[in-house]
């Protein structure tokens, strides 16, 4: 019995420190969602702009091709964050995975949690790095006037 009592404690101890992880989860998946409405606006518009580009008079069109150099970059750069932040958030559902098994099977974790939550955390830097390069593009291009 006295076993079963320090194996509920060494869980009970697991679970306090998943918690924080499970957060930065939560935050990954609130990004992921930004990420993909964004994904999905500028998907949109470079549509509009293929269909409506064989009826554009040649000042407009140059306009609409800048623009869709421009779409291409950000849609581009979303797919970098959009992956990043999904390799982020599996390494974060591997440590904790990981937390879960070392406690039961009674190894040292310390180490190689530290170097999966490292790796989420670089993950997650380049993920809202490519975010903000996006952000910055779609402030600086040109929109072309049509609706």
């Amino acid at each position: 019995m006295p076993g079963t009592v320090s194996a509920l404690g060494d869980i009970t101890h697991v679970i306090q420190l998943a918690i924080a992880p499970v957060f930065v989860l939560t935050a990954i998946c609130t990004l992921l969602a930004v990420l993909t409405t964004r994904l999905v606006t500028a998907v949109d518009r470079r549509r509009i702009l293929l269909v409506r580009l064989p009826g554009l008079d040649s000042a407009t069109a140059g306009t609409a091709n800048g623009e869709l150099d421009y779409l291409d970059r950000r849609v581009s750069l979303i797919y970098v964050a959009i992956a990043l932040a999904v390799l982020a958030a599996l390494l974060i559902c591997v440590l904790i995975a990981f937390a879960f098994i070392a406690a039961f099977v009674g190894i040292e974790r310390v180490t190689v949690i530290a170097v999966f939550f490292i790796l989420a955390m670089l993950a997650m830097i380049g993920s809202l790095g490519a975010f903000l390069r996006e952000i910055f593009l779609a402030v600086h291009s040109v929109r072309t006037p049509i609706i």
